[in-house]
């Protein structure tokens, strides 16, 4: 692939919820191309007790190769992908100038229906049988000189088919005819062609048949590269001129068919894939199979669960090897101290393929051979890494390997058995993990995730409606500090967790659901208030520069949604609701509100949804117990207290 993320923030994190993982691979998918594609079928030969193996490696790039569309495709080029295909030799121009093309089955489609629709909507399949088209004006003495003179010809021409003349004697140059005049046969009728002529004069000629040939007929038809050939076509009868133009319009409409058949290219050989109903192994491969999906399905489905339940009616067998590992505990063993990496997996369990010089003790269980020319099988013995087609094989491989270790014997299966329904093998069918740290396995089938029992977590659980998300502020403050602010407000245990998504936002996790509007409301209420309090409050800190922004976690979500693409979180996001009605303006817009709410607390009193989810007692009588007076926020400042952490503690 040309990349994998286009910014930073689109990394898959290990708090991000199912929706916005699926939004992020999907903007990868769609964003960057795929360069390379890789295929190994893997068959088993009883005679030799081993697998053979047919690799196959093929540069792929999206030309345009259906004629008279102008459309281009656009993509993304990451530098340190680029820079890691460079570093094991990819071979650019090779892809770039030979890569072959290929269409999407939408596209496909779209290109048949345009077609269609052009040629259904054609009055007529060449101008000169259209009464209604308006006349070429003769501007000049070179028109009307060029008119007379072809309309000549034609009557020469003409007149000698009429007069049942040898057709040897109208093919001889009787008539003088130039160059640009070549008789021929056209559909067993007699026709000129011609050559050399402006499209101008082309239309002339149009206009002199018309008026004074009704027997001659114009006709222009492509070649297979899509130049195009003109004949003038001798008819007999008014009914042959009708037939004429029926044939010669289907044969076109066939040839764009081939045209738009032919553009569709590599393609070919995922739909032979899809047809076959064969078992599909990739490791980690859901953005694998993302990719295949956008480049040679259509546009990727909107949710996670709608992509799940399309790719298993393509492909109804998947097996993931990184997942097979985890359920292994042999080999996880074995792997605890590796990289979960296809190269360590293939390394530890296909040692002989891996180093076929080194003597290794451990020979892999089942016996693996490549069949193929000798350029593949000199680039498979050098183990040319990160060629697809070779990871191809190597993904074959350790998945053979894996079957061996849950028990199967494939020298005991029939020929004719589907090997993803064996009894070992089938419980771990169409389970892929959507991203190495999202701690789920996506079941294909069902198009439900569920939690991955292998996975260790680096962070507390995420609760969704229990964050805020926080951009803009100034890039000197750290996660650490934005924490400590928080917590001199709501409590010390008020915040579980501040993630980092880029060096311009992260995502606040409350410890209480109700924590999280009381954050959004008073954060309103002290960007409203210009007056002390709100530069001497803890939350300062992250409101400093005026740039700050809160929101939601389903904001969030609809950041990663857009296609705008920005380097930075803080912009992308300023981007995105700058551009929207979304909720989060909405808030911004109430800030507005919040600043006159914050006049009543300068006299005493807070918002009502602040009232509602923390205060403090007052040493005035005339408040309740869980009022917040304006001599309390001053203490609080001044002493360092918490206010909404003793309310919590309070209540």
């Amino acid at each position: 692939m040309s990349g994998v993320t286009s910014a930073p923030w689109r990394d898959t994190l290990e708090l991000d919820r199912a929706d916005v993982r699926y939004l992020k691979l999907r903007d990868s998918a769609e964003r960057f191309a795929a360069l390379q594609l890789g295929v190994c079928p893997f068959r088993w030969d009883p005679a030799k007790s081993a697998f053979v193996a047919h690799p196959h490696n093929f540069f792929i790039f999206p030309h345009n190769k259906l004629l008279n569309d102008c459309s281009s495709h656009e993509f993304l080029c990451q530098t340190t992908s680029i820079d890691f295909l460079a570093k094991y030799q990819f071979d650019f121009n090779t892809c770039f100038r030979e890569g072959i093309y290929y269409l999407s089955r939408t596209q496909e489609e779209k290109a048949l229906q345009k077609l269609y629709a052009l040629h259904n909507n054609e009055t007529s399949a060449y101008p000169n049988t259209s009464e209604e088209e308006e006349d070429v004006p003769l501007k000049s003495a070179a028109d009307i000189l060029f008119t007379e003179r072809m309309k000549i010809k034609f009557n020469e021409w003409h007149k000698s088919i009429v007069s049942n003349q040898r057709v040897d004697d109208h093919r001889s140059g009787n008539f003088k005819f130039t160059d640009q005049f070549q008789t021929v046969f056209f559909k067993m009728r007699p026709a000129i062609m011609l050559n050399g002529f402006t499209s101008h004069q082309l239309k002339l000629i149009q206009q002199i048949l018309k008026k004074h040939f009704k027997d001659l007929v114009y006709v222009c038809t492509f070649l297979e590269d899509g130049i195009s050939e003109k004949r003038v076509v001798y008819t007999d009868t008014n009914s042959d001129k009708i037939l004429l133009i029926k044939d010669v319009r289907g044969d076109i409409l066939k040839s764009r068919e081939a045209i738009v058949k032919s553009a569709v290219g590599i393609r070919h050989v995922i739909d032979l894939l899809a047809s076959e109903r064969k078992l599909i192994v990739g490791h980690s491969c859901f953005l694998d199979i993302a990719q295949i999906y956008s480049k040679f399905v259509g546009p990727l489905p909107s949710s996670m669960e709608d992509f799940a339940l399309s790719i298993n009616k393509i492909f109804p067998h998947i097996a993931d090897t990184r997942h097979l590992m985890s359920v292994n505990e042999a080999v996880q063993y074995r792997m605890r101290h590796k990289s979960k990496s296809l190269s360590s997996a293939f390394s530890l369990l296909c040692p002989t393929l891996h180093a076929p010089n080194e003597n290794s003790s451990t020979l892999p269980p089942v016996k693996i051979e490549v069949e193929a020319d000798e350029t593949v099988l000199s680039c498979f013995t050098s183990g040319a890494k990160h060629e697809a087609g070779y990871d191809a094989f190597m993904t074959g491989c350790v998945f053979v390997q894996l079957c061996a270790c849950l028990g199967i014997k494939f020298e005991h299966l029939s020929p004719l058995e589907n090997l993803a329904t064996n009894i070992n093998l089938k419980k771990h069918i169409n389970l892929l993990a959507p991203c190495f740290n999202s701690g789920t396995v996506l079941d294909l089938s069902t198009g439900m995730e569920r939690p991955d029992p292998g996975y260790k977590f680096r962070y507390p659980a995420a609760v969704y409606d229990n964050a805020v998300l926080i951009w803009g502020f100034q890039s000197k403050v750290r996660p650490k500090d934005i924490k400590d602010c928080i917590c001199k407000v709501f409590g010390r245990d008020s915040v579980t967790l501040v993630f980092p998504i880029d060096s311009t936002a992260v995502l606040v996790q409350f410890s209480k659901q109700e924590s999280v509007n009381s954050f959004l409301d008073l954060k309103a209420t002290l960007e409203g208030a210009d007056t002390a309090i709100s530069v001497l409050h803890p939350l300062s800190t992250i409101l400093e520069g005026g740039k700050t922004r809160a929101a939601k976690y389903d904001t969030y979500r609809d950041i990663c949604r857009s296609s705008v693409s920005m380097f930075s979180f803080a912009d992308q996001a300023e981007a995105v609701c700058s551009n929207s009605n979304s909720g989060f303006k909405f808030k911004e817009s109430s800030a507005a509100d919040g600043s006159r709410e914050c006049e009543s607390a300068l006299d005493g009193t807070v918002p009502a949804s602040v009232k509602q989810s923390g205060g403090t007692k007052s040493d005035s009588k005339n408040q309740g117990d869980n009022d917040i007076s304006y001599q309390d926020i001053l203490d609080a400042l001044q002493d360092g207290k918490t206010l909404f952490g003793k309310r919590m503690r309070n209540t």
